[in-house]
């Protein structure tokens, strides 16, 4: 027997849902009519994390903190992956043991990889 969704389960969501845009809203308004509204030459300024604008924004720059931060996704998203192996850890017996020990291999290779072309060395 299967149980049926009518569309008054979901007035909680929907509830919830216009409440959260609700309160966005009115935030969003309120300072904008509640807040100071002095333009000085100082706030029309762009602004870079507190250091001065001197030259062209179009010079190179060094990736390695980008590659760095792919990496750092990357590991994490095959992490991701441990969990739902984890939860039927059981049910999947040895066969999913060997496949989480494949699958564990192959993130220590790239991560040796990763090493051994000193993508992490910053000097």
């Amino acid at each position: 027997m299967q149980a049926q969704s009518t569309s008054i389960d979901f007035l909680p969501i929907i509830f919830q849902v216009i409440v959260a845009l609700g309160f966005v809203v009115t935030t969003l308004v309120a300072t904008h009519f509640l807040g100071p509204k002095r333009k000085t030459s100082d706030k029309l300024e762009t602004f870079e994390a507190g250091v001065k604008m001197i030259g062209n924004a179009r010079q190179p720059f060094s990736v390695k903190y980008f590659v760095v931060a792919i990496l750092f996704v990357l590991f994490d998203i095959e992490v991701i992956f441990m969990y739902p192996w984890a939860v039927n850890f059981k049910a999947l017996k040895m066969d999913g043991m060997i496949e989480m020990f494949i699958f564990m291999a192959t993130l220590l290779l790239g991560f040796v990889y990763v090493l051994k072309k000193k993508v992490l060395d910053w000097n």
